[in-house]
């Protein structure tokens, strides 16, 4: 179903070129179900605009060849320095440039194409409805194939997805690149028990400027995922639960993930 564009939040879409796991990431191109292949920046360009208008949405980038690919597709662009550790630091830099541009910011990372058009506006609302959070993020329960996904990554040593667990009042208690919680093999509910941590944060910019304040934190170091700075400093994050969405909500985290990628966007008849 299409969800009605928001003007009262702006969305920025962090991108940079130089990935560890994946360099040059935001450039890999991906086929639509018309057959023309897109870049993953405009595709995930084109899931922001589904929600927002394309003048309150900016990629945030430090690389003149994602910048000109931006420009190139009509896109927004908002050049940070170099200097930025992860999405969140970038969308803290951007707002800097930018200015206050909407009382909420969402940060659609730039790897998540198929992240649901009503997940971005929830997370929105949930924000400006809770005075206490920090920042919200969303948690969809796992279908079998998701979660299917999840383990075989795990299992070939491959940094796939992000799972989290979170408190009876929807508080964040952790994320890892880690299936979690663990459950025993063989158990036929298993992925009804695993949320998927998409890649989408709602802020308001007082919480970006704090965030970027703040040094890297250690578990934030050793996971790779800079939510956990905002859980090791006490900044309260709010969860928002979704139940599966119809389809598996695939990030491109290893050039394996383009298969799968293009399967979705072919059953979904997204050019």
């Amino acid at each position: 179903m299409p969800v009605a564009r928001s003007e009262g939040f702006a969305i920025i879409i962090p991108a940079r070129h130089a990935s560890t796991r994946y360099p040059g990431k935001p450039l890999a191109m991906l086929r639509g179900a018309d057959g023309v292949a897109r870049s993953l920046i405009e595709r995930s360009w084109r899931a922001a605009v589904e929600v927002a208008s394309p003048g309150r949405v900016w990629v945030a980038t430090d690389d003149a060849r994602i910048a000109d690919a931006v420009r190139a597709f009509g896109g927004q662009v908002v050049m940070t320095p170099e200097t930025c550790r992860n999405g969140t630091e970038r969308c803290a830099a951007a707002i800097e440039v930018l200015g206050e541009v909407a009382p909420v910011v969402v940060n659609l990372q730039g790897d998540a194409p198929l992240t649901p058009a009503h997940v971005v506006a929830e997370l929105a609302a949930a924000l400006a409805a809770d005075a206490q959070a920090a920042m919200v993020t969303p948690a969809l329960r796992c279908s079998a194939s998701t979660y299917a996904h999840l383990v075989a990554d795990q299992a070939a040593g491959r940094v796939g997805g992000t799972t989290l667990v979170f408190d009876d009042a929807h508080r964040a208690l952790y994320f890892s690149k880690w299936v979690i919680p663990h459950l025993p093999d063989g158990d036929p509910a298993a992925h009804e028990k695993v949320h998927l941590h998409l890649g989408v944060y709602a802020y308001r910019p007082s919480a970006l400027a704090a965030y970027a304040a703040l040094p890297p934190s250690p578990l934030e170091q050793a996971e790779g995922l800079e939510q956990l700075r905002f859980l090791e400093s006490g900044l309260p994050v709010r969860v928002v639960p979704f139940d599966p969405v119809g389809w598996d909500c695939i990030e491109l985290n290893n050039p394996e993930d383009v298969p799968a990628i293009e399967a979705v966007l072919r059953a979904r008849g997204i050019d």
